[in-house]
């Protein structure tokens, strides 16, 4: 009987004693469990921003010395500085995108009073376009009816053409809204220049207690990593489009805005601007005479090679991590999340790569000291 008594009081006991714990761990998931709510409603709250502010962040590192060597040739004046910055980088965005509606508008208005007069008219085709496999009758039927009858095709295409036109407005759209959002990081940058070392320094504390000298080291390859890309990506992309504008004009080339808009394109996503360059030669071999072809061939031949130079060696100066893992990020982060997957591709796998390398060398280190052990 004592011994039963025993026990029970034991067992009593370690109820008792096990109470306490239990009513903390409770506690405890009911606090992570507000404070993972109040953070899901931050997110929700600011997911809309999102864009603008990862943009705007981006720009503010990119161009933060640009900025304090201008701050320092205004005698410290880092309002002006700001100003002037985010003023030449609007002046980067709408001059192109106006000239691109302006030069499509005109275009469009002549084509419009071509068709109406009577002025548009499309040769008959080959009969080899007969006997192309698959389309060829079909295609060769509609080329002579739109040689004869432009207006009877179109009237045919005409739900198809409705189709596109729709799809082509989504598409315009989107492309809308996007450069509306870059237009907005471009100003929010501007107000994050002034306070910028302050912001630095929160985000290095931060880093510090999250990981130590690990992540103020993490923290330091993320910026010149964003500094690297903009220069050798997006700064040579600047270049050759500025370079190519220059050759539209002095060649008289029609919808110059346009064509040097698809160049700079291009050259950001990766693709380079031989999709446009190419057959801007062809079109000078065909409209222009001998020698103005010649030298319009002579002087886009450079424009479209010079990112091959300039870029292996911007992008990479001053990382450790490796060309390769550098042009692996750009090219997946731009094909997987678009433009600004372009910094955030590099910055992942440059962070990636070195956690690698970390975990290889403690692993190693590890079998090293065992045997002596």
């Amino acid at each position: 009987m004592d011994e039963n008594r025993t026990r029970n009081d034991e067992r009593i006991d370690t109820a008792k004693s096990t109470l306490p714990a239990i009513e903390t761990r409770i506690t405890d998931f009911v606090r992570l469990g507000i404070v993972g709510l109040f953070a899901y409603w931050s997110l929700t709250l600011v997911a809309p921003f999102a864009i603008i502010a990862i943009w705007a962040a981006i720009l503010t590192v990119a161009l933060y010395p640009a900025y304090a060597r201008l701050r320092l040739m205004l005698g410290g004046r880092g309002r002006l500085a700001a100003l002037i910055i985010t003023l030449l980088n609007l002046g980067i965005i709408i001059g192109p995108l106006a000239a691109i509606v302006f030069g499509s508008a005109e275009a469009a208005q002549v084509l419009f009073t071509r068709f109406k007069d009577g002025g548009i008219t499309v040769p008959l085709p080959a009969e080899s376009v007969r006997h192309w496999p698959l389309v060829g009758e079909r295609l060769y039927a509609s080329w002579v009816l739109a040689s004869s009858n432009l207006d009877a095709l179109i009237k045919q295409l005409e739900p198809s053409l409705l189709h596109v036109g729709s799809s082509a407005v989504g598409i315009i759209a989107s492309i809308g809204i996007g450069l509306l959002s870059f237009v907005a990081s471009v100003i929010v940058a501007g107000f994050l220049f002034q306070p910028g070392p302050r912001i630095g320094n929160v985000i290095m504390t931060f880093a510090d207690r999250i990981a130590g000298q690990r992540g103020l080291g993490f923290v330091k390859m993320t910026t010149s990593t964003i500094r690297n890309v903009a220069r050798g990506v997006i700064g040579v992309a600047l270049i050759q489009t500025f370079l190519c504008a220059i050759v539209l004009h002095i060649f008289a080339v029609p919808l110059p805005g346009l064509i040097a808009f698809a160049v700079l394109i291009l050259c950001i996503v990766q693709i380079g601007p031989a999709p446009v360059l190419l057959p801007l030669a062809i079109w000078g071999w065909s409209a222009l005479d001998t020698g103005s072809a010649l030298a319009l061939t002579l002087l886009l031949v450079p424009i479209g090679l010079i990112d091959n130079i300039m870029k292996p060696i911007l992008v990479a100066r001053g990382l450790s991590t490796p060309m390769l893992v550098i042009l692996i990020g750009v090219l997946g982060g731009t094909l997987s999340y678009g433009l600004i997957g372009l910094f955030l591709g590099p910055i992942v796998l440059s962070v990636f790569y070195d956690l690698l390398l970390v975990w290889l060398r403690a692993g190693s280190e590890t079998q090293q000291q065992g045997p002596t052990a």
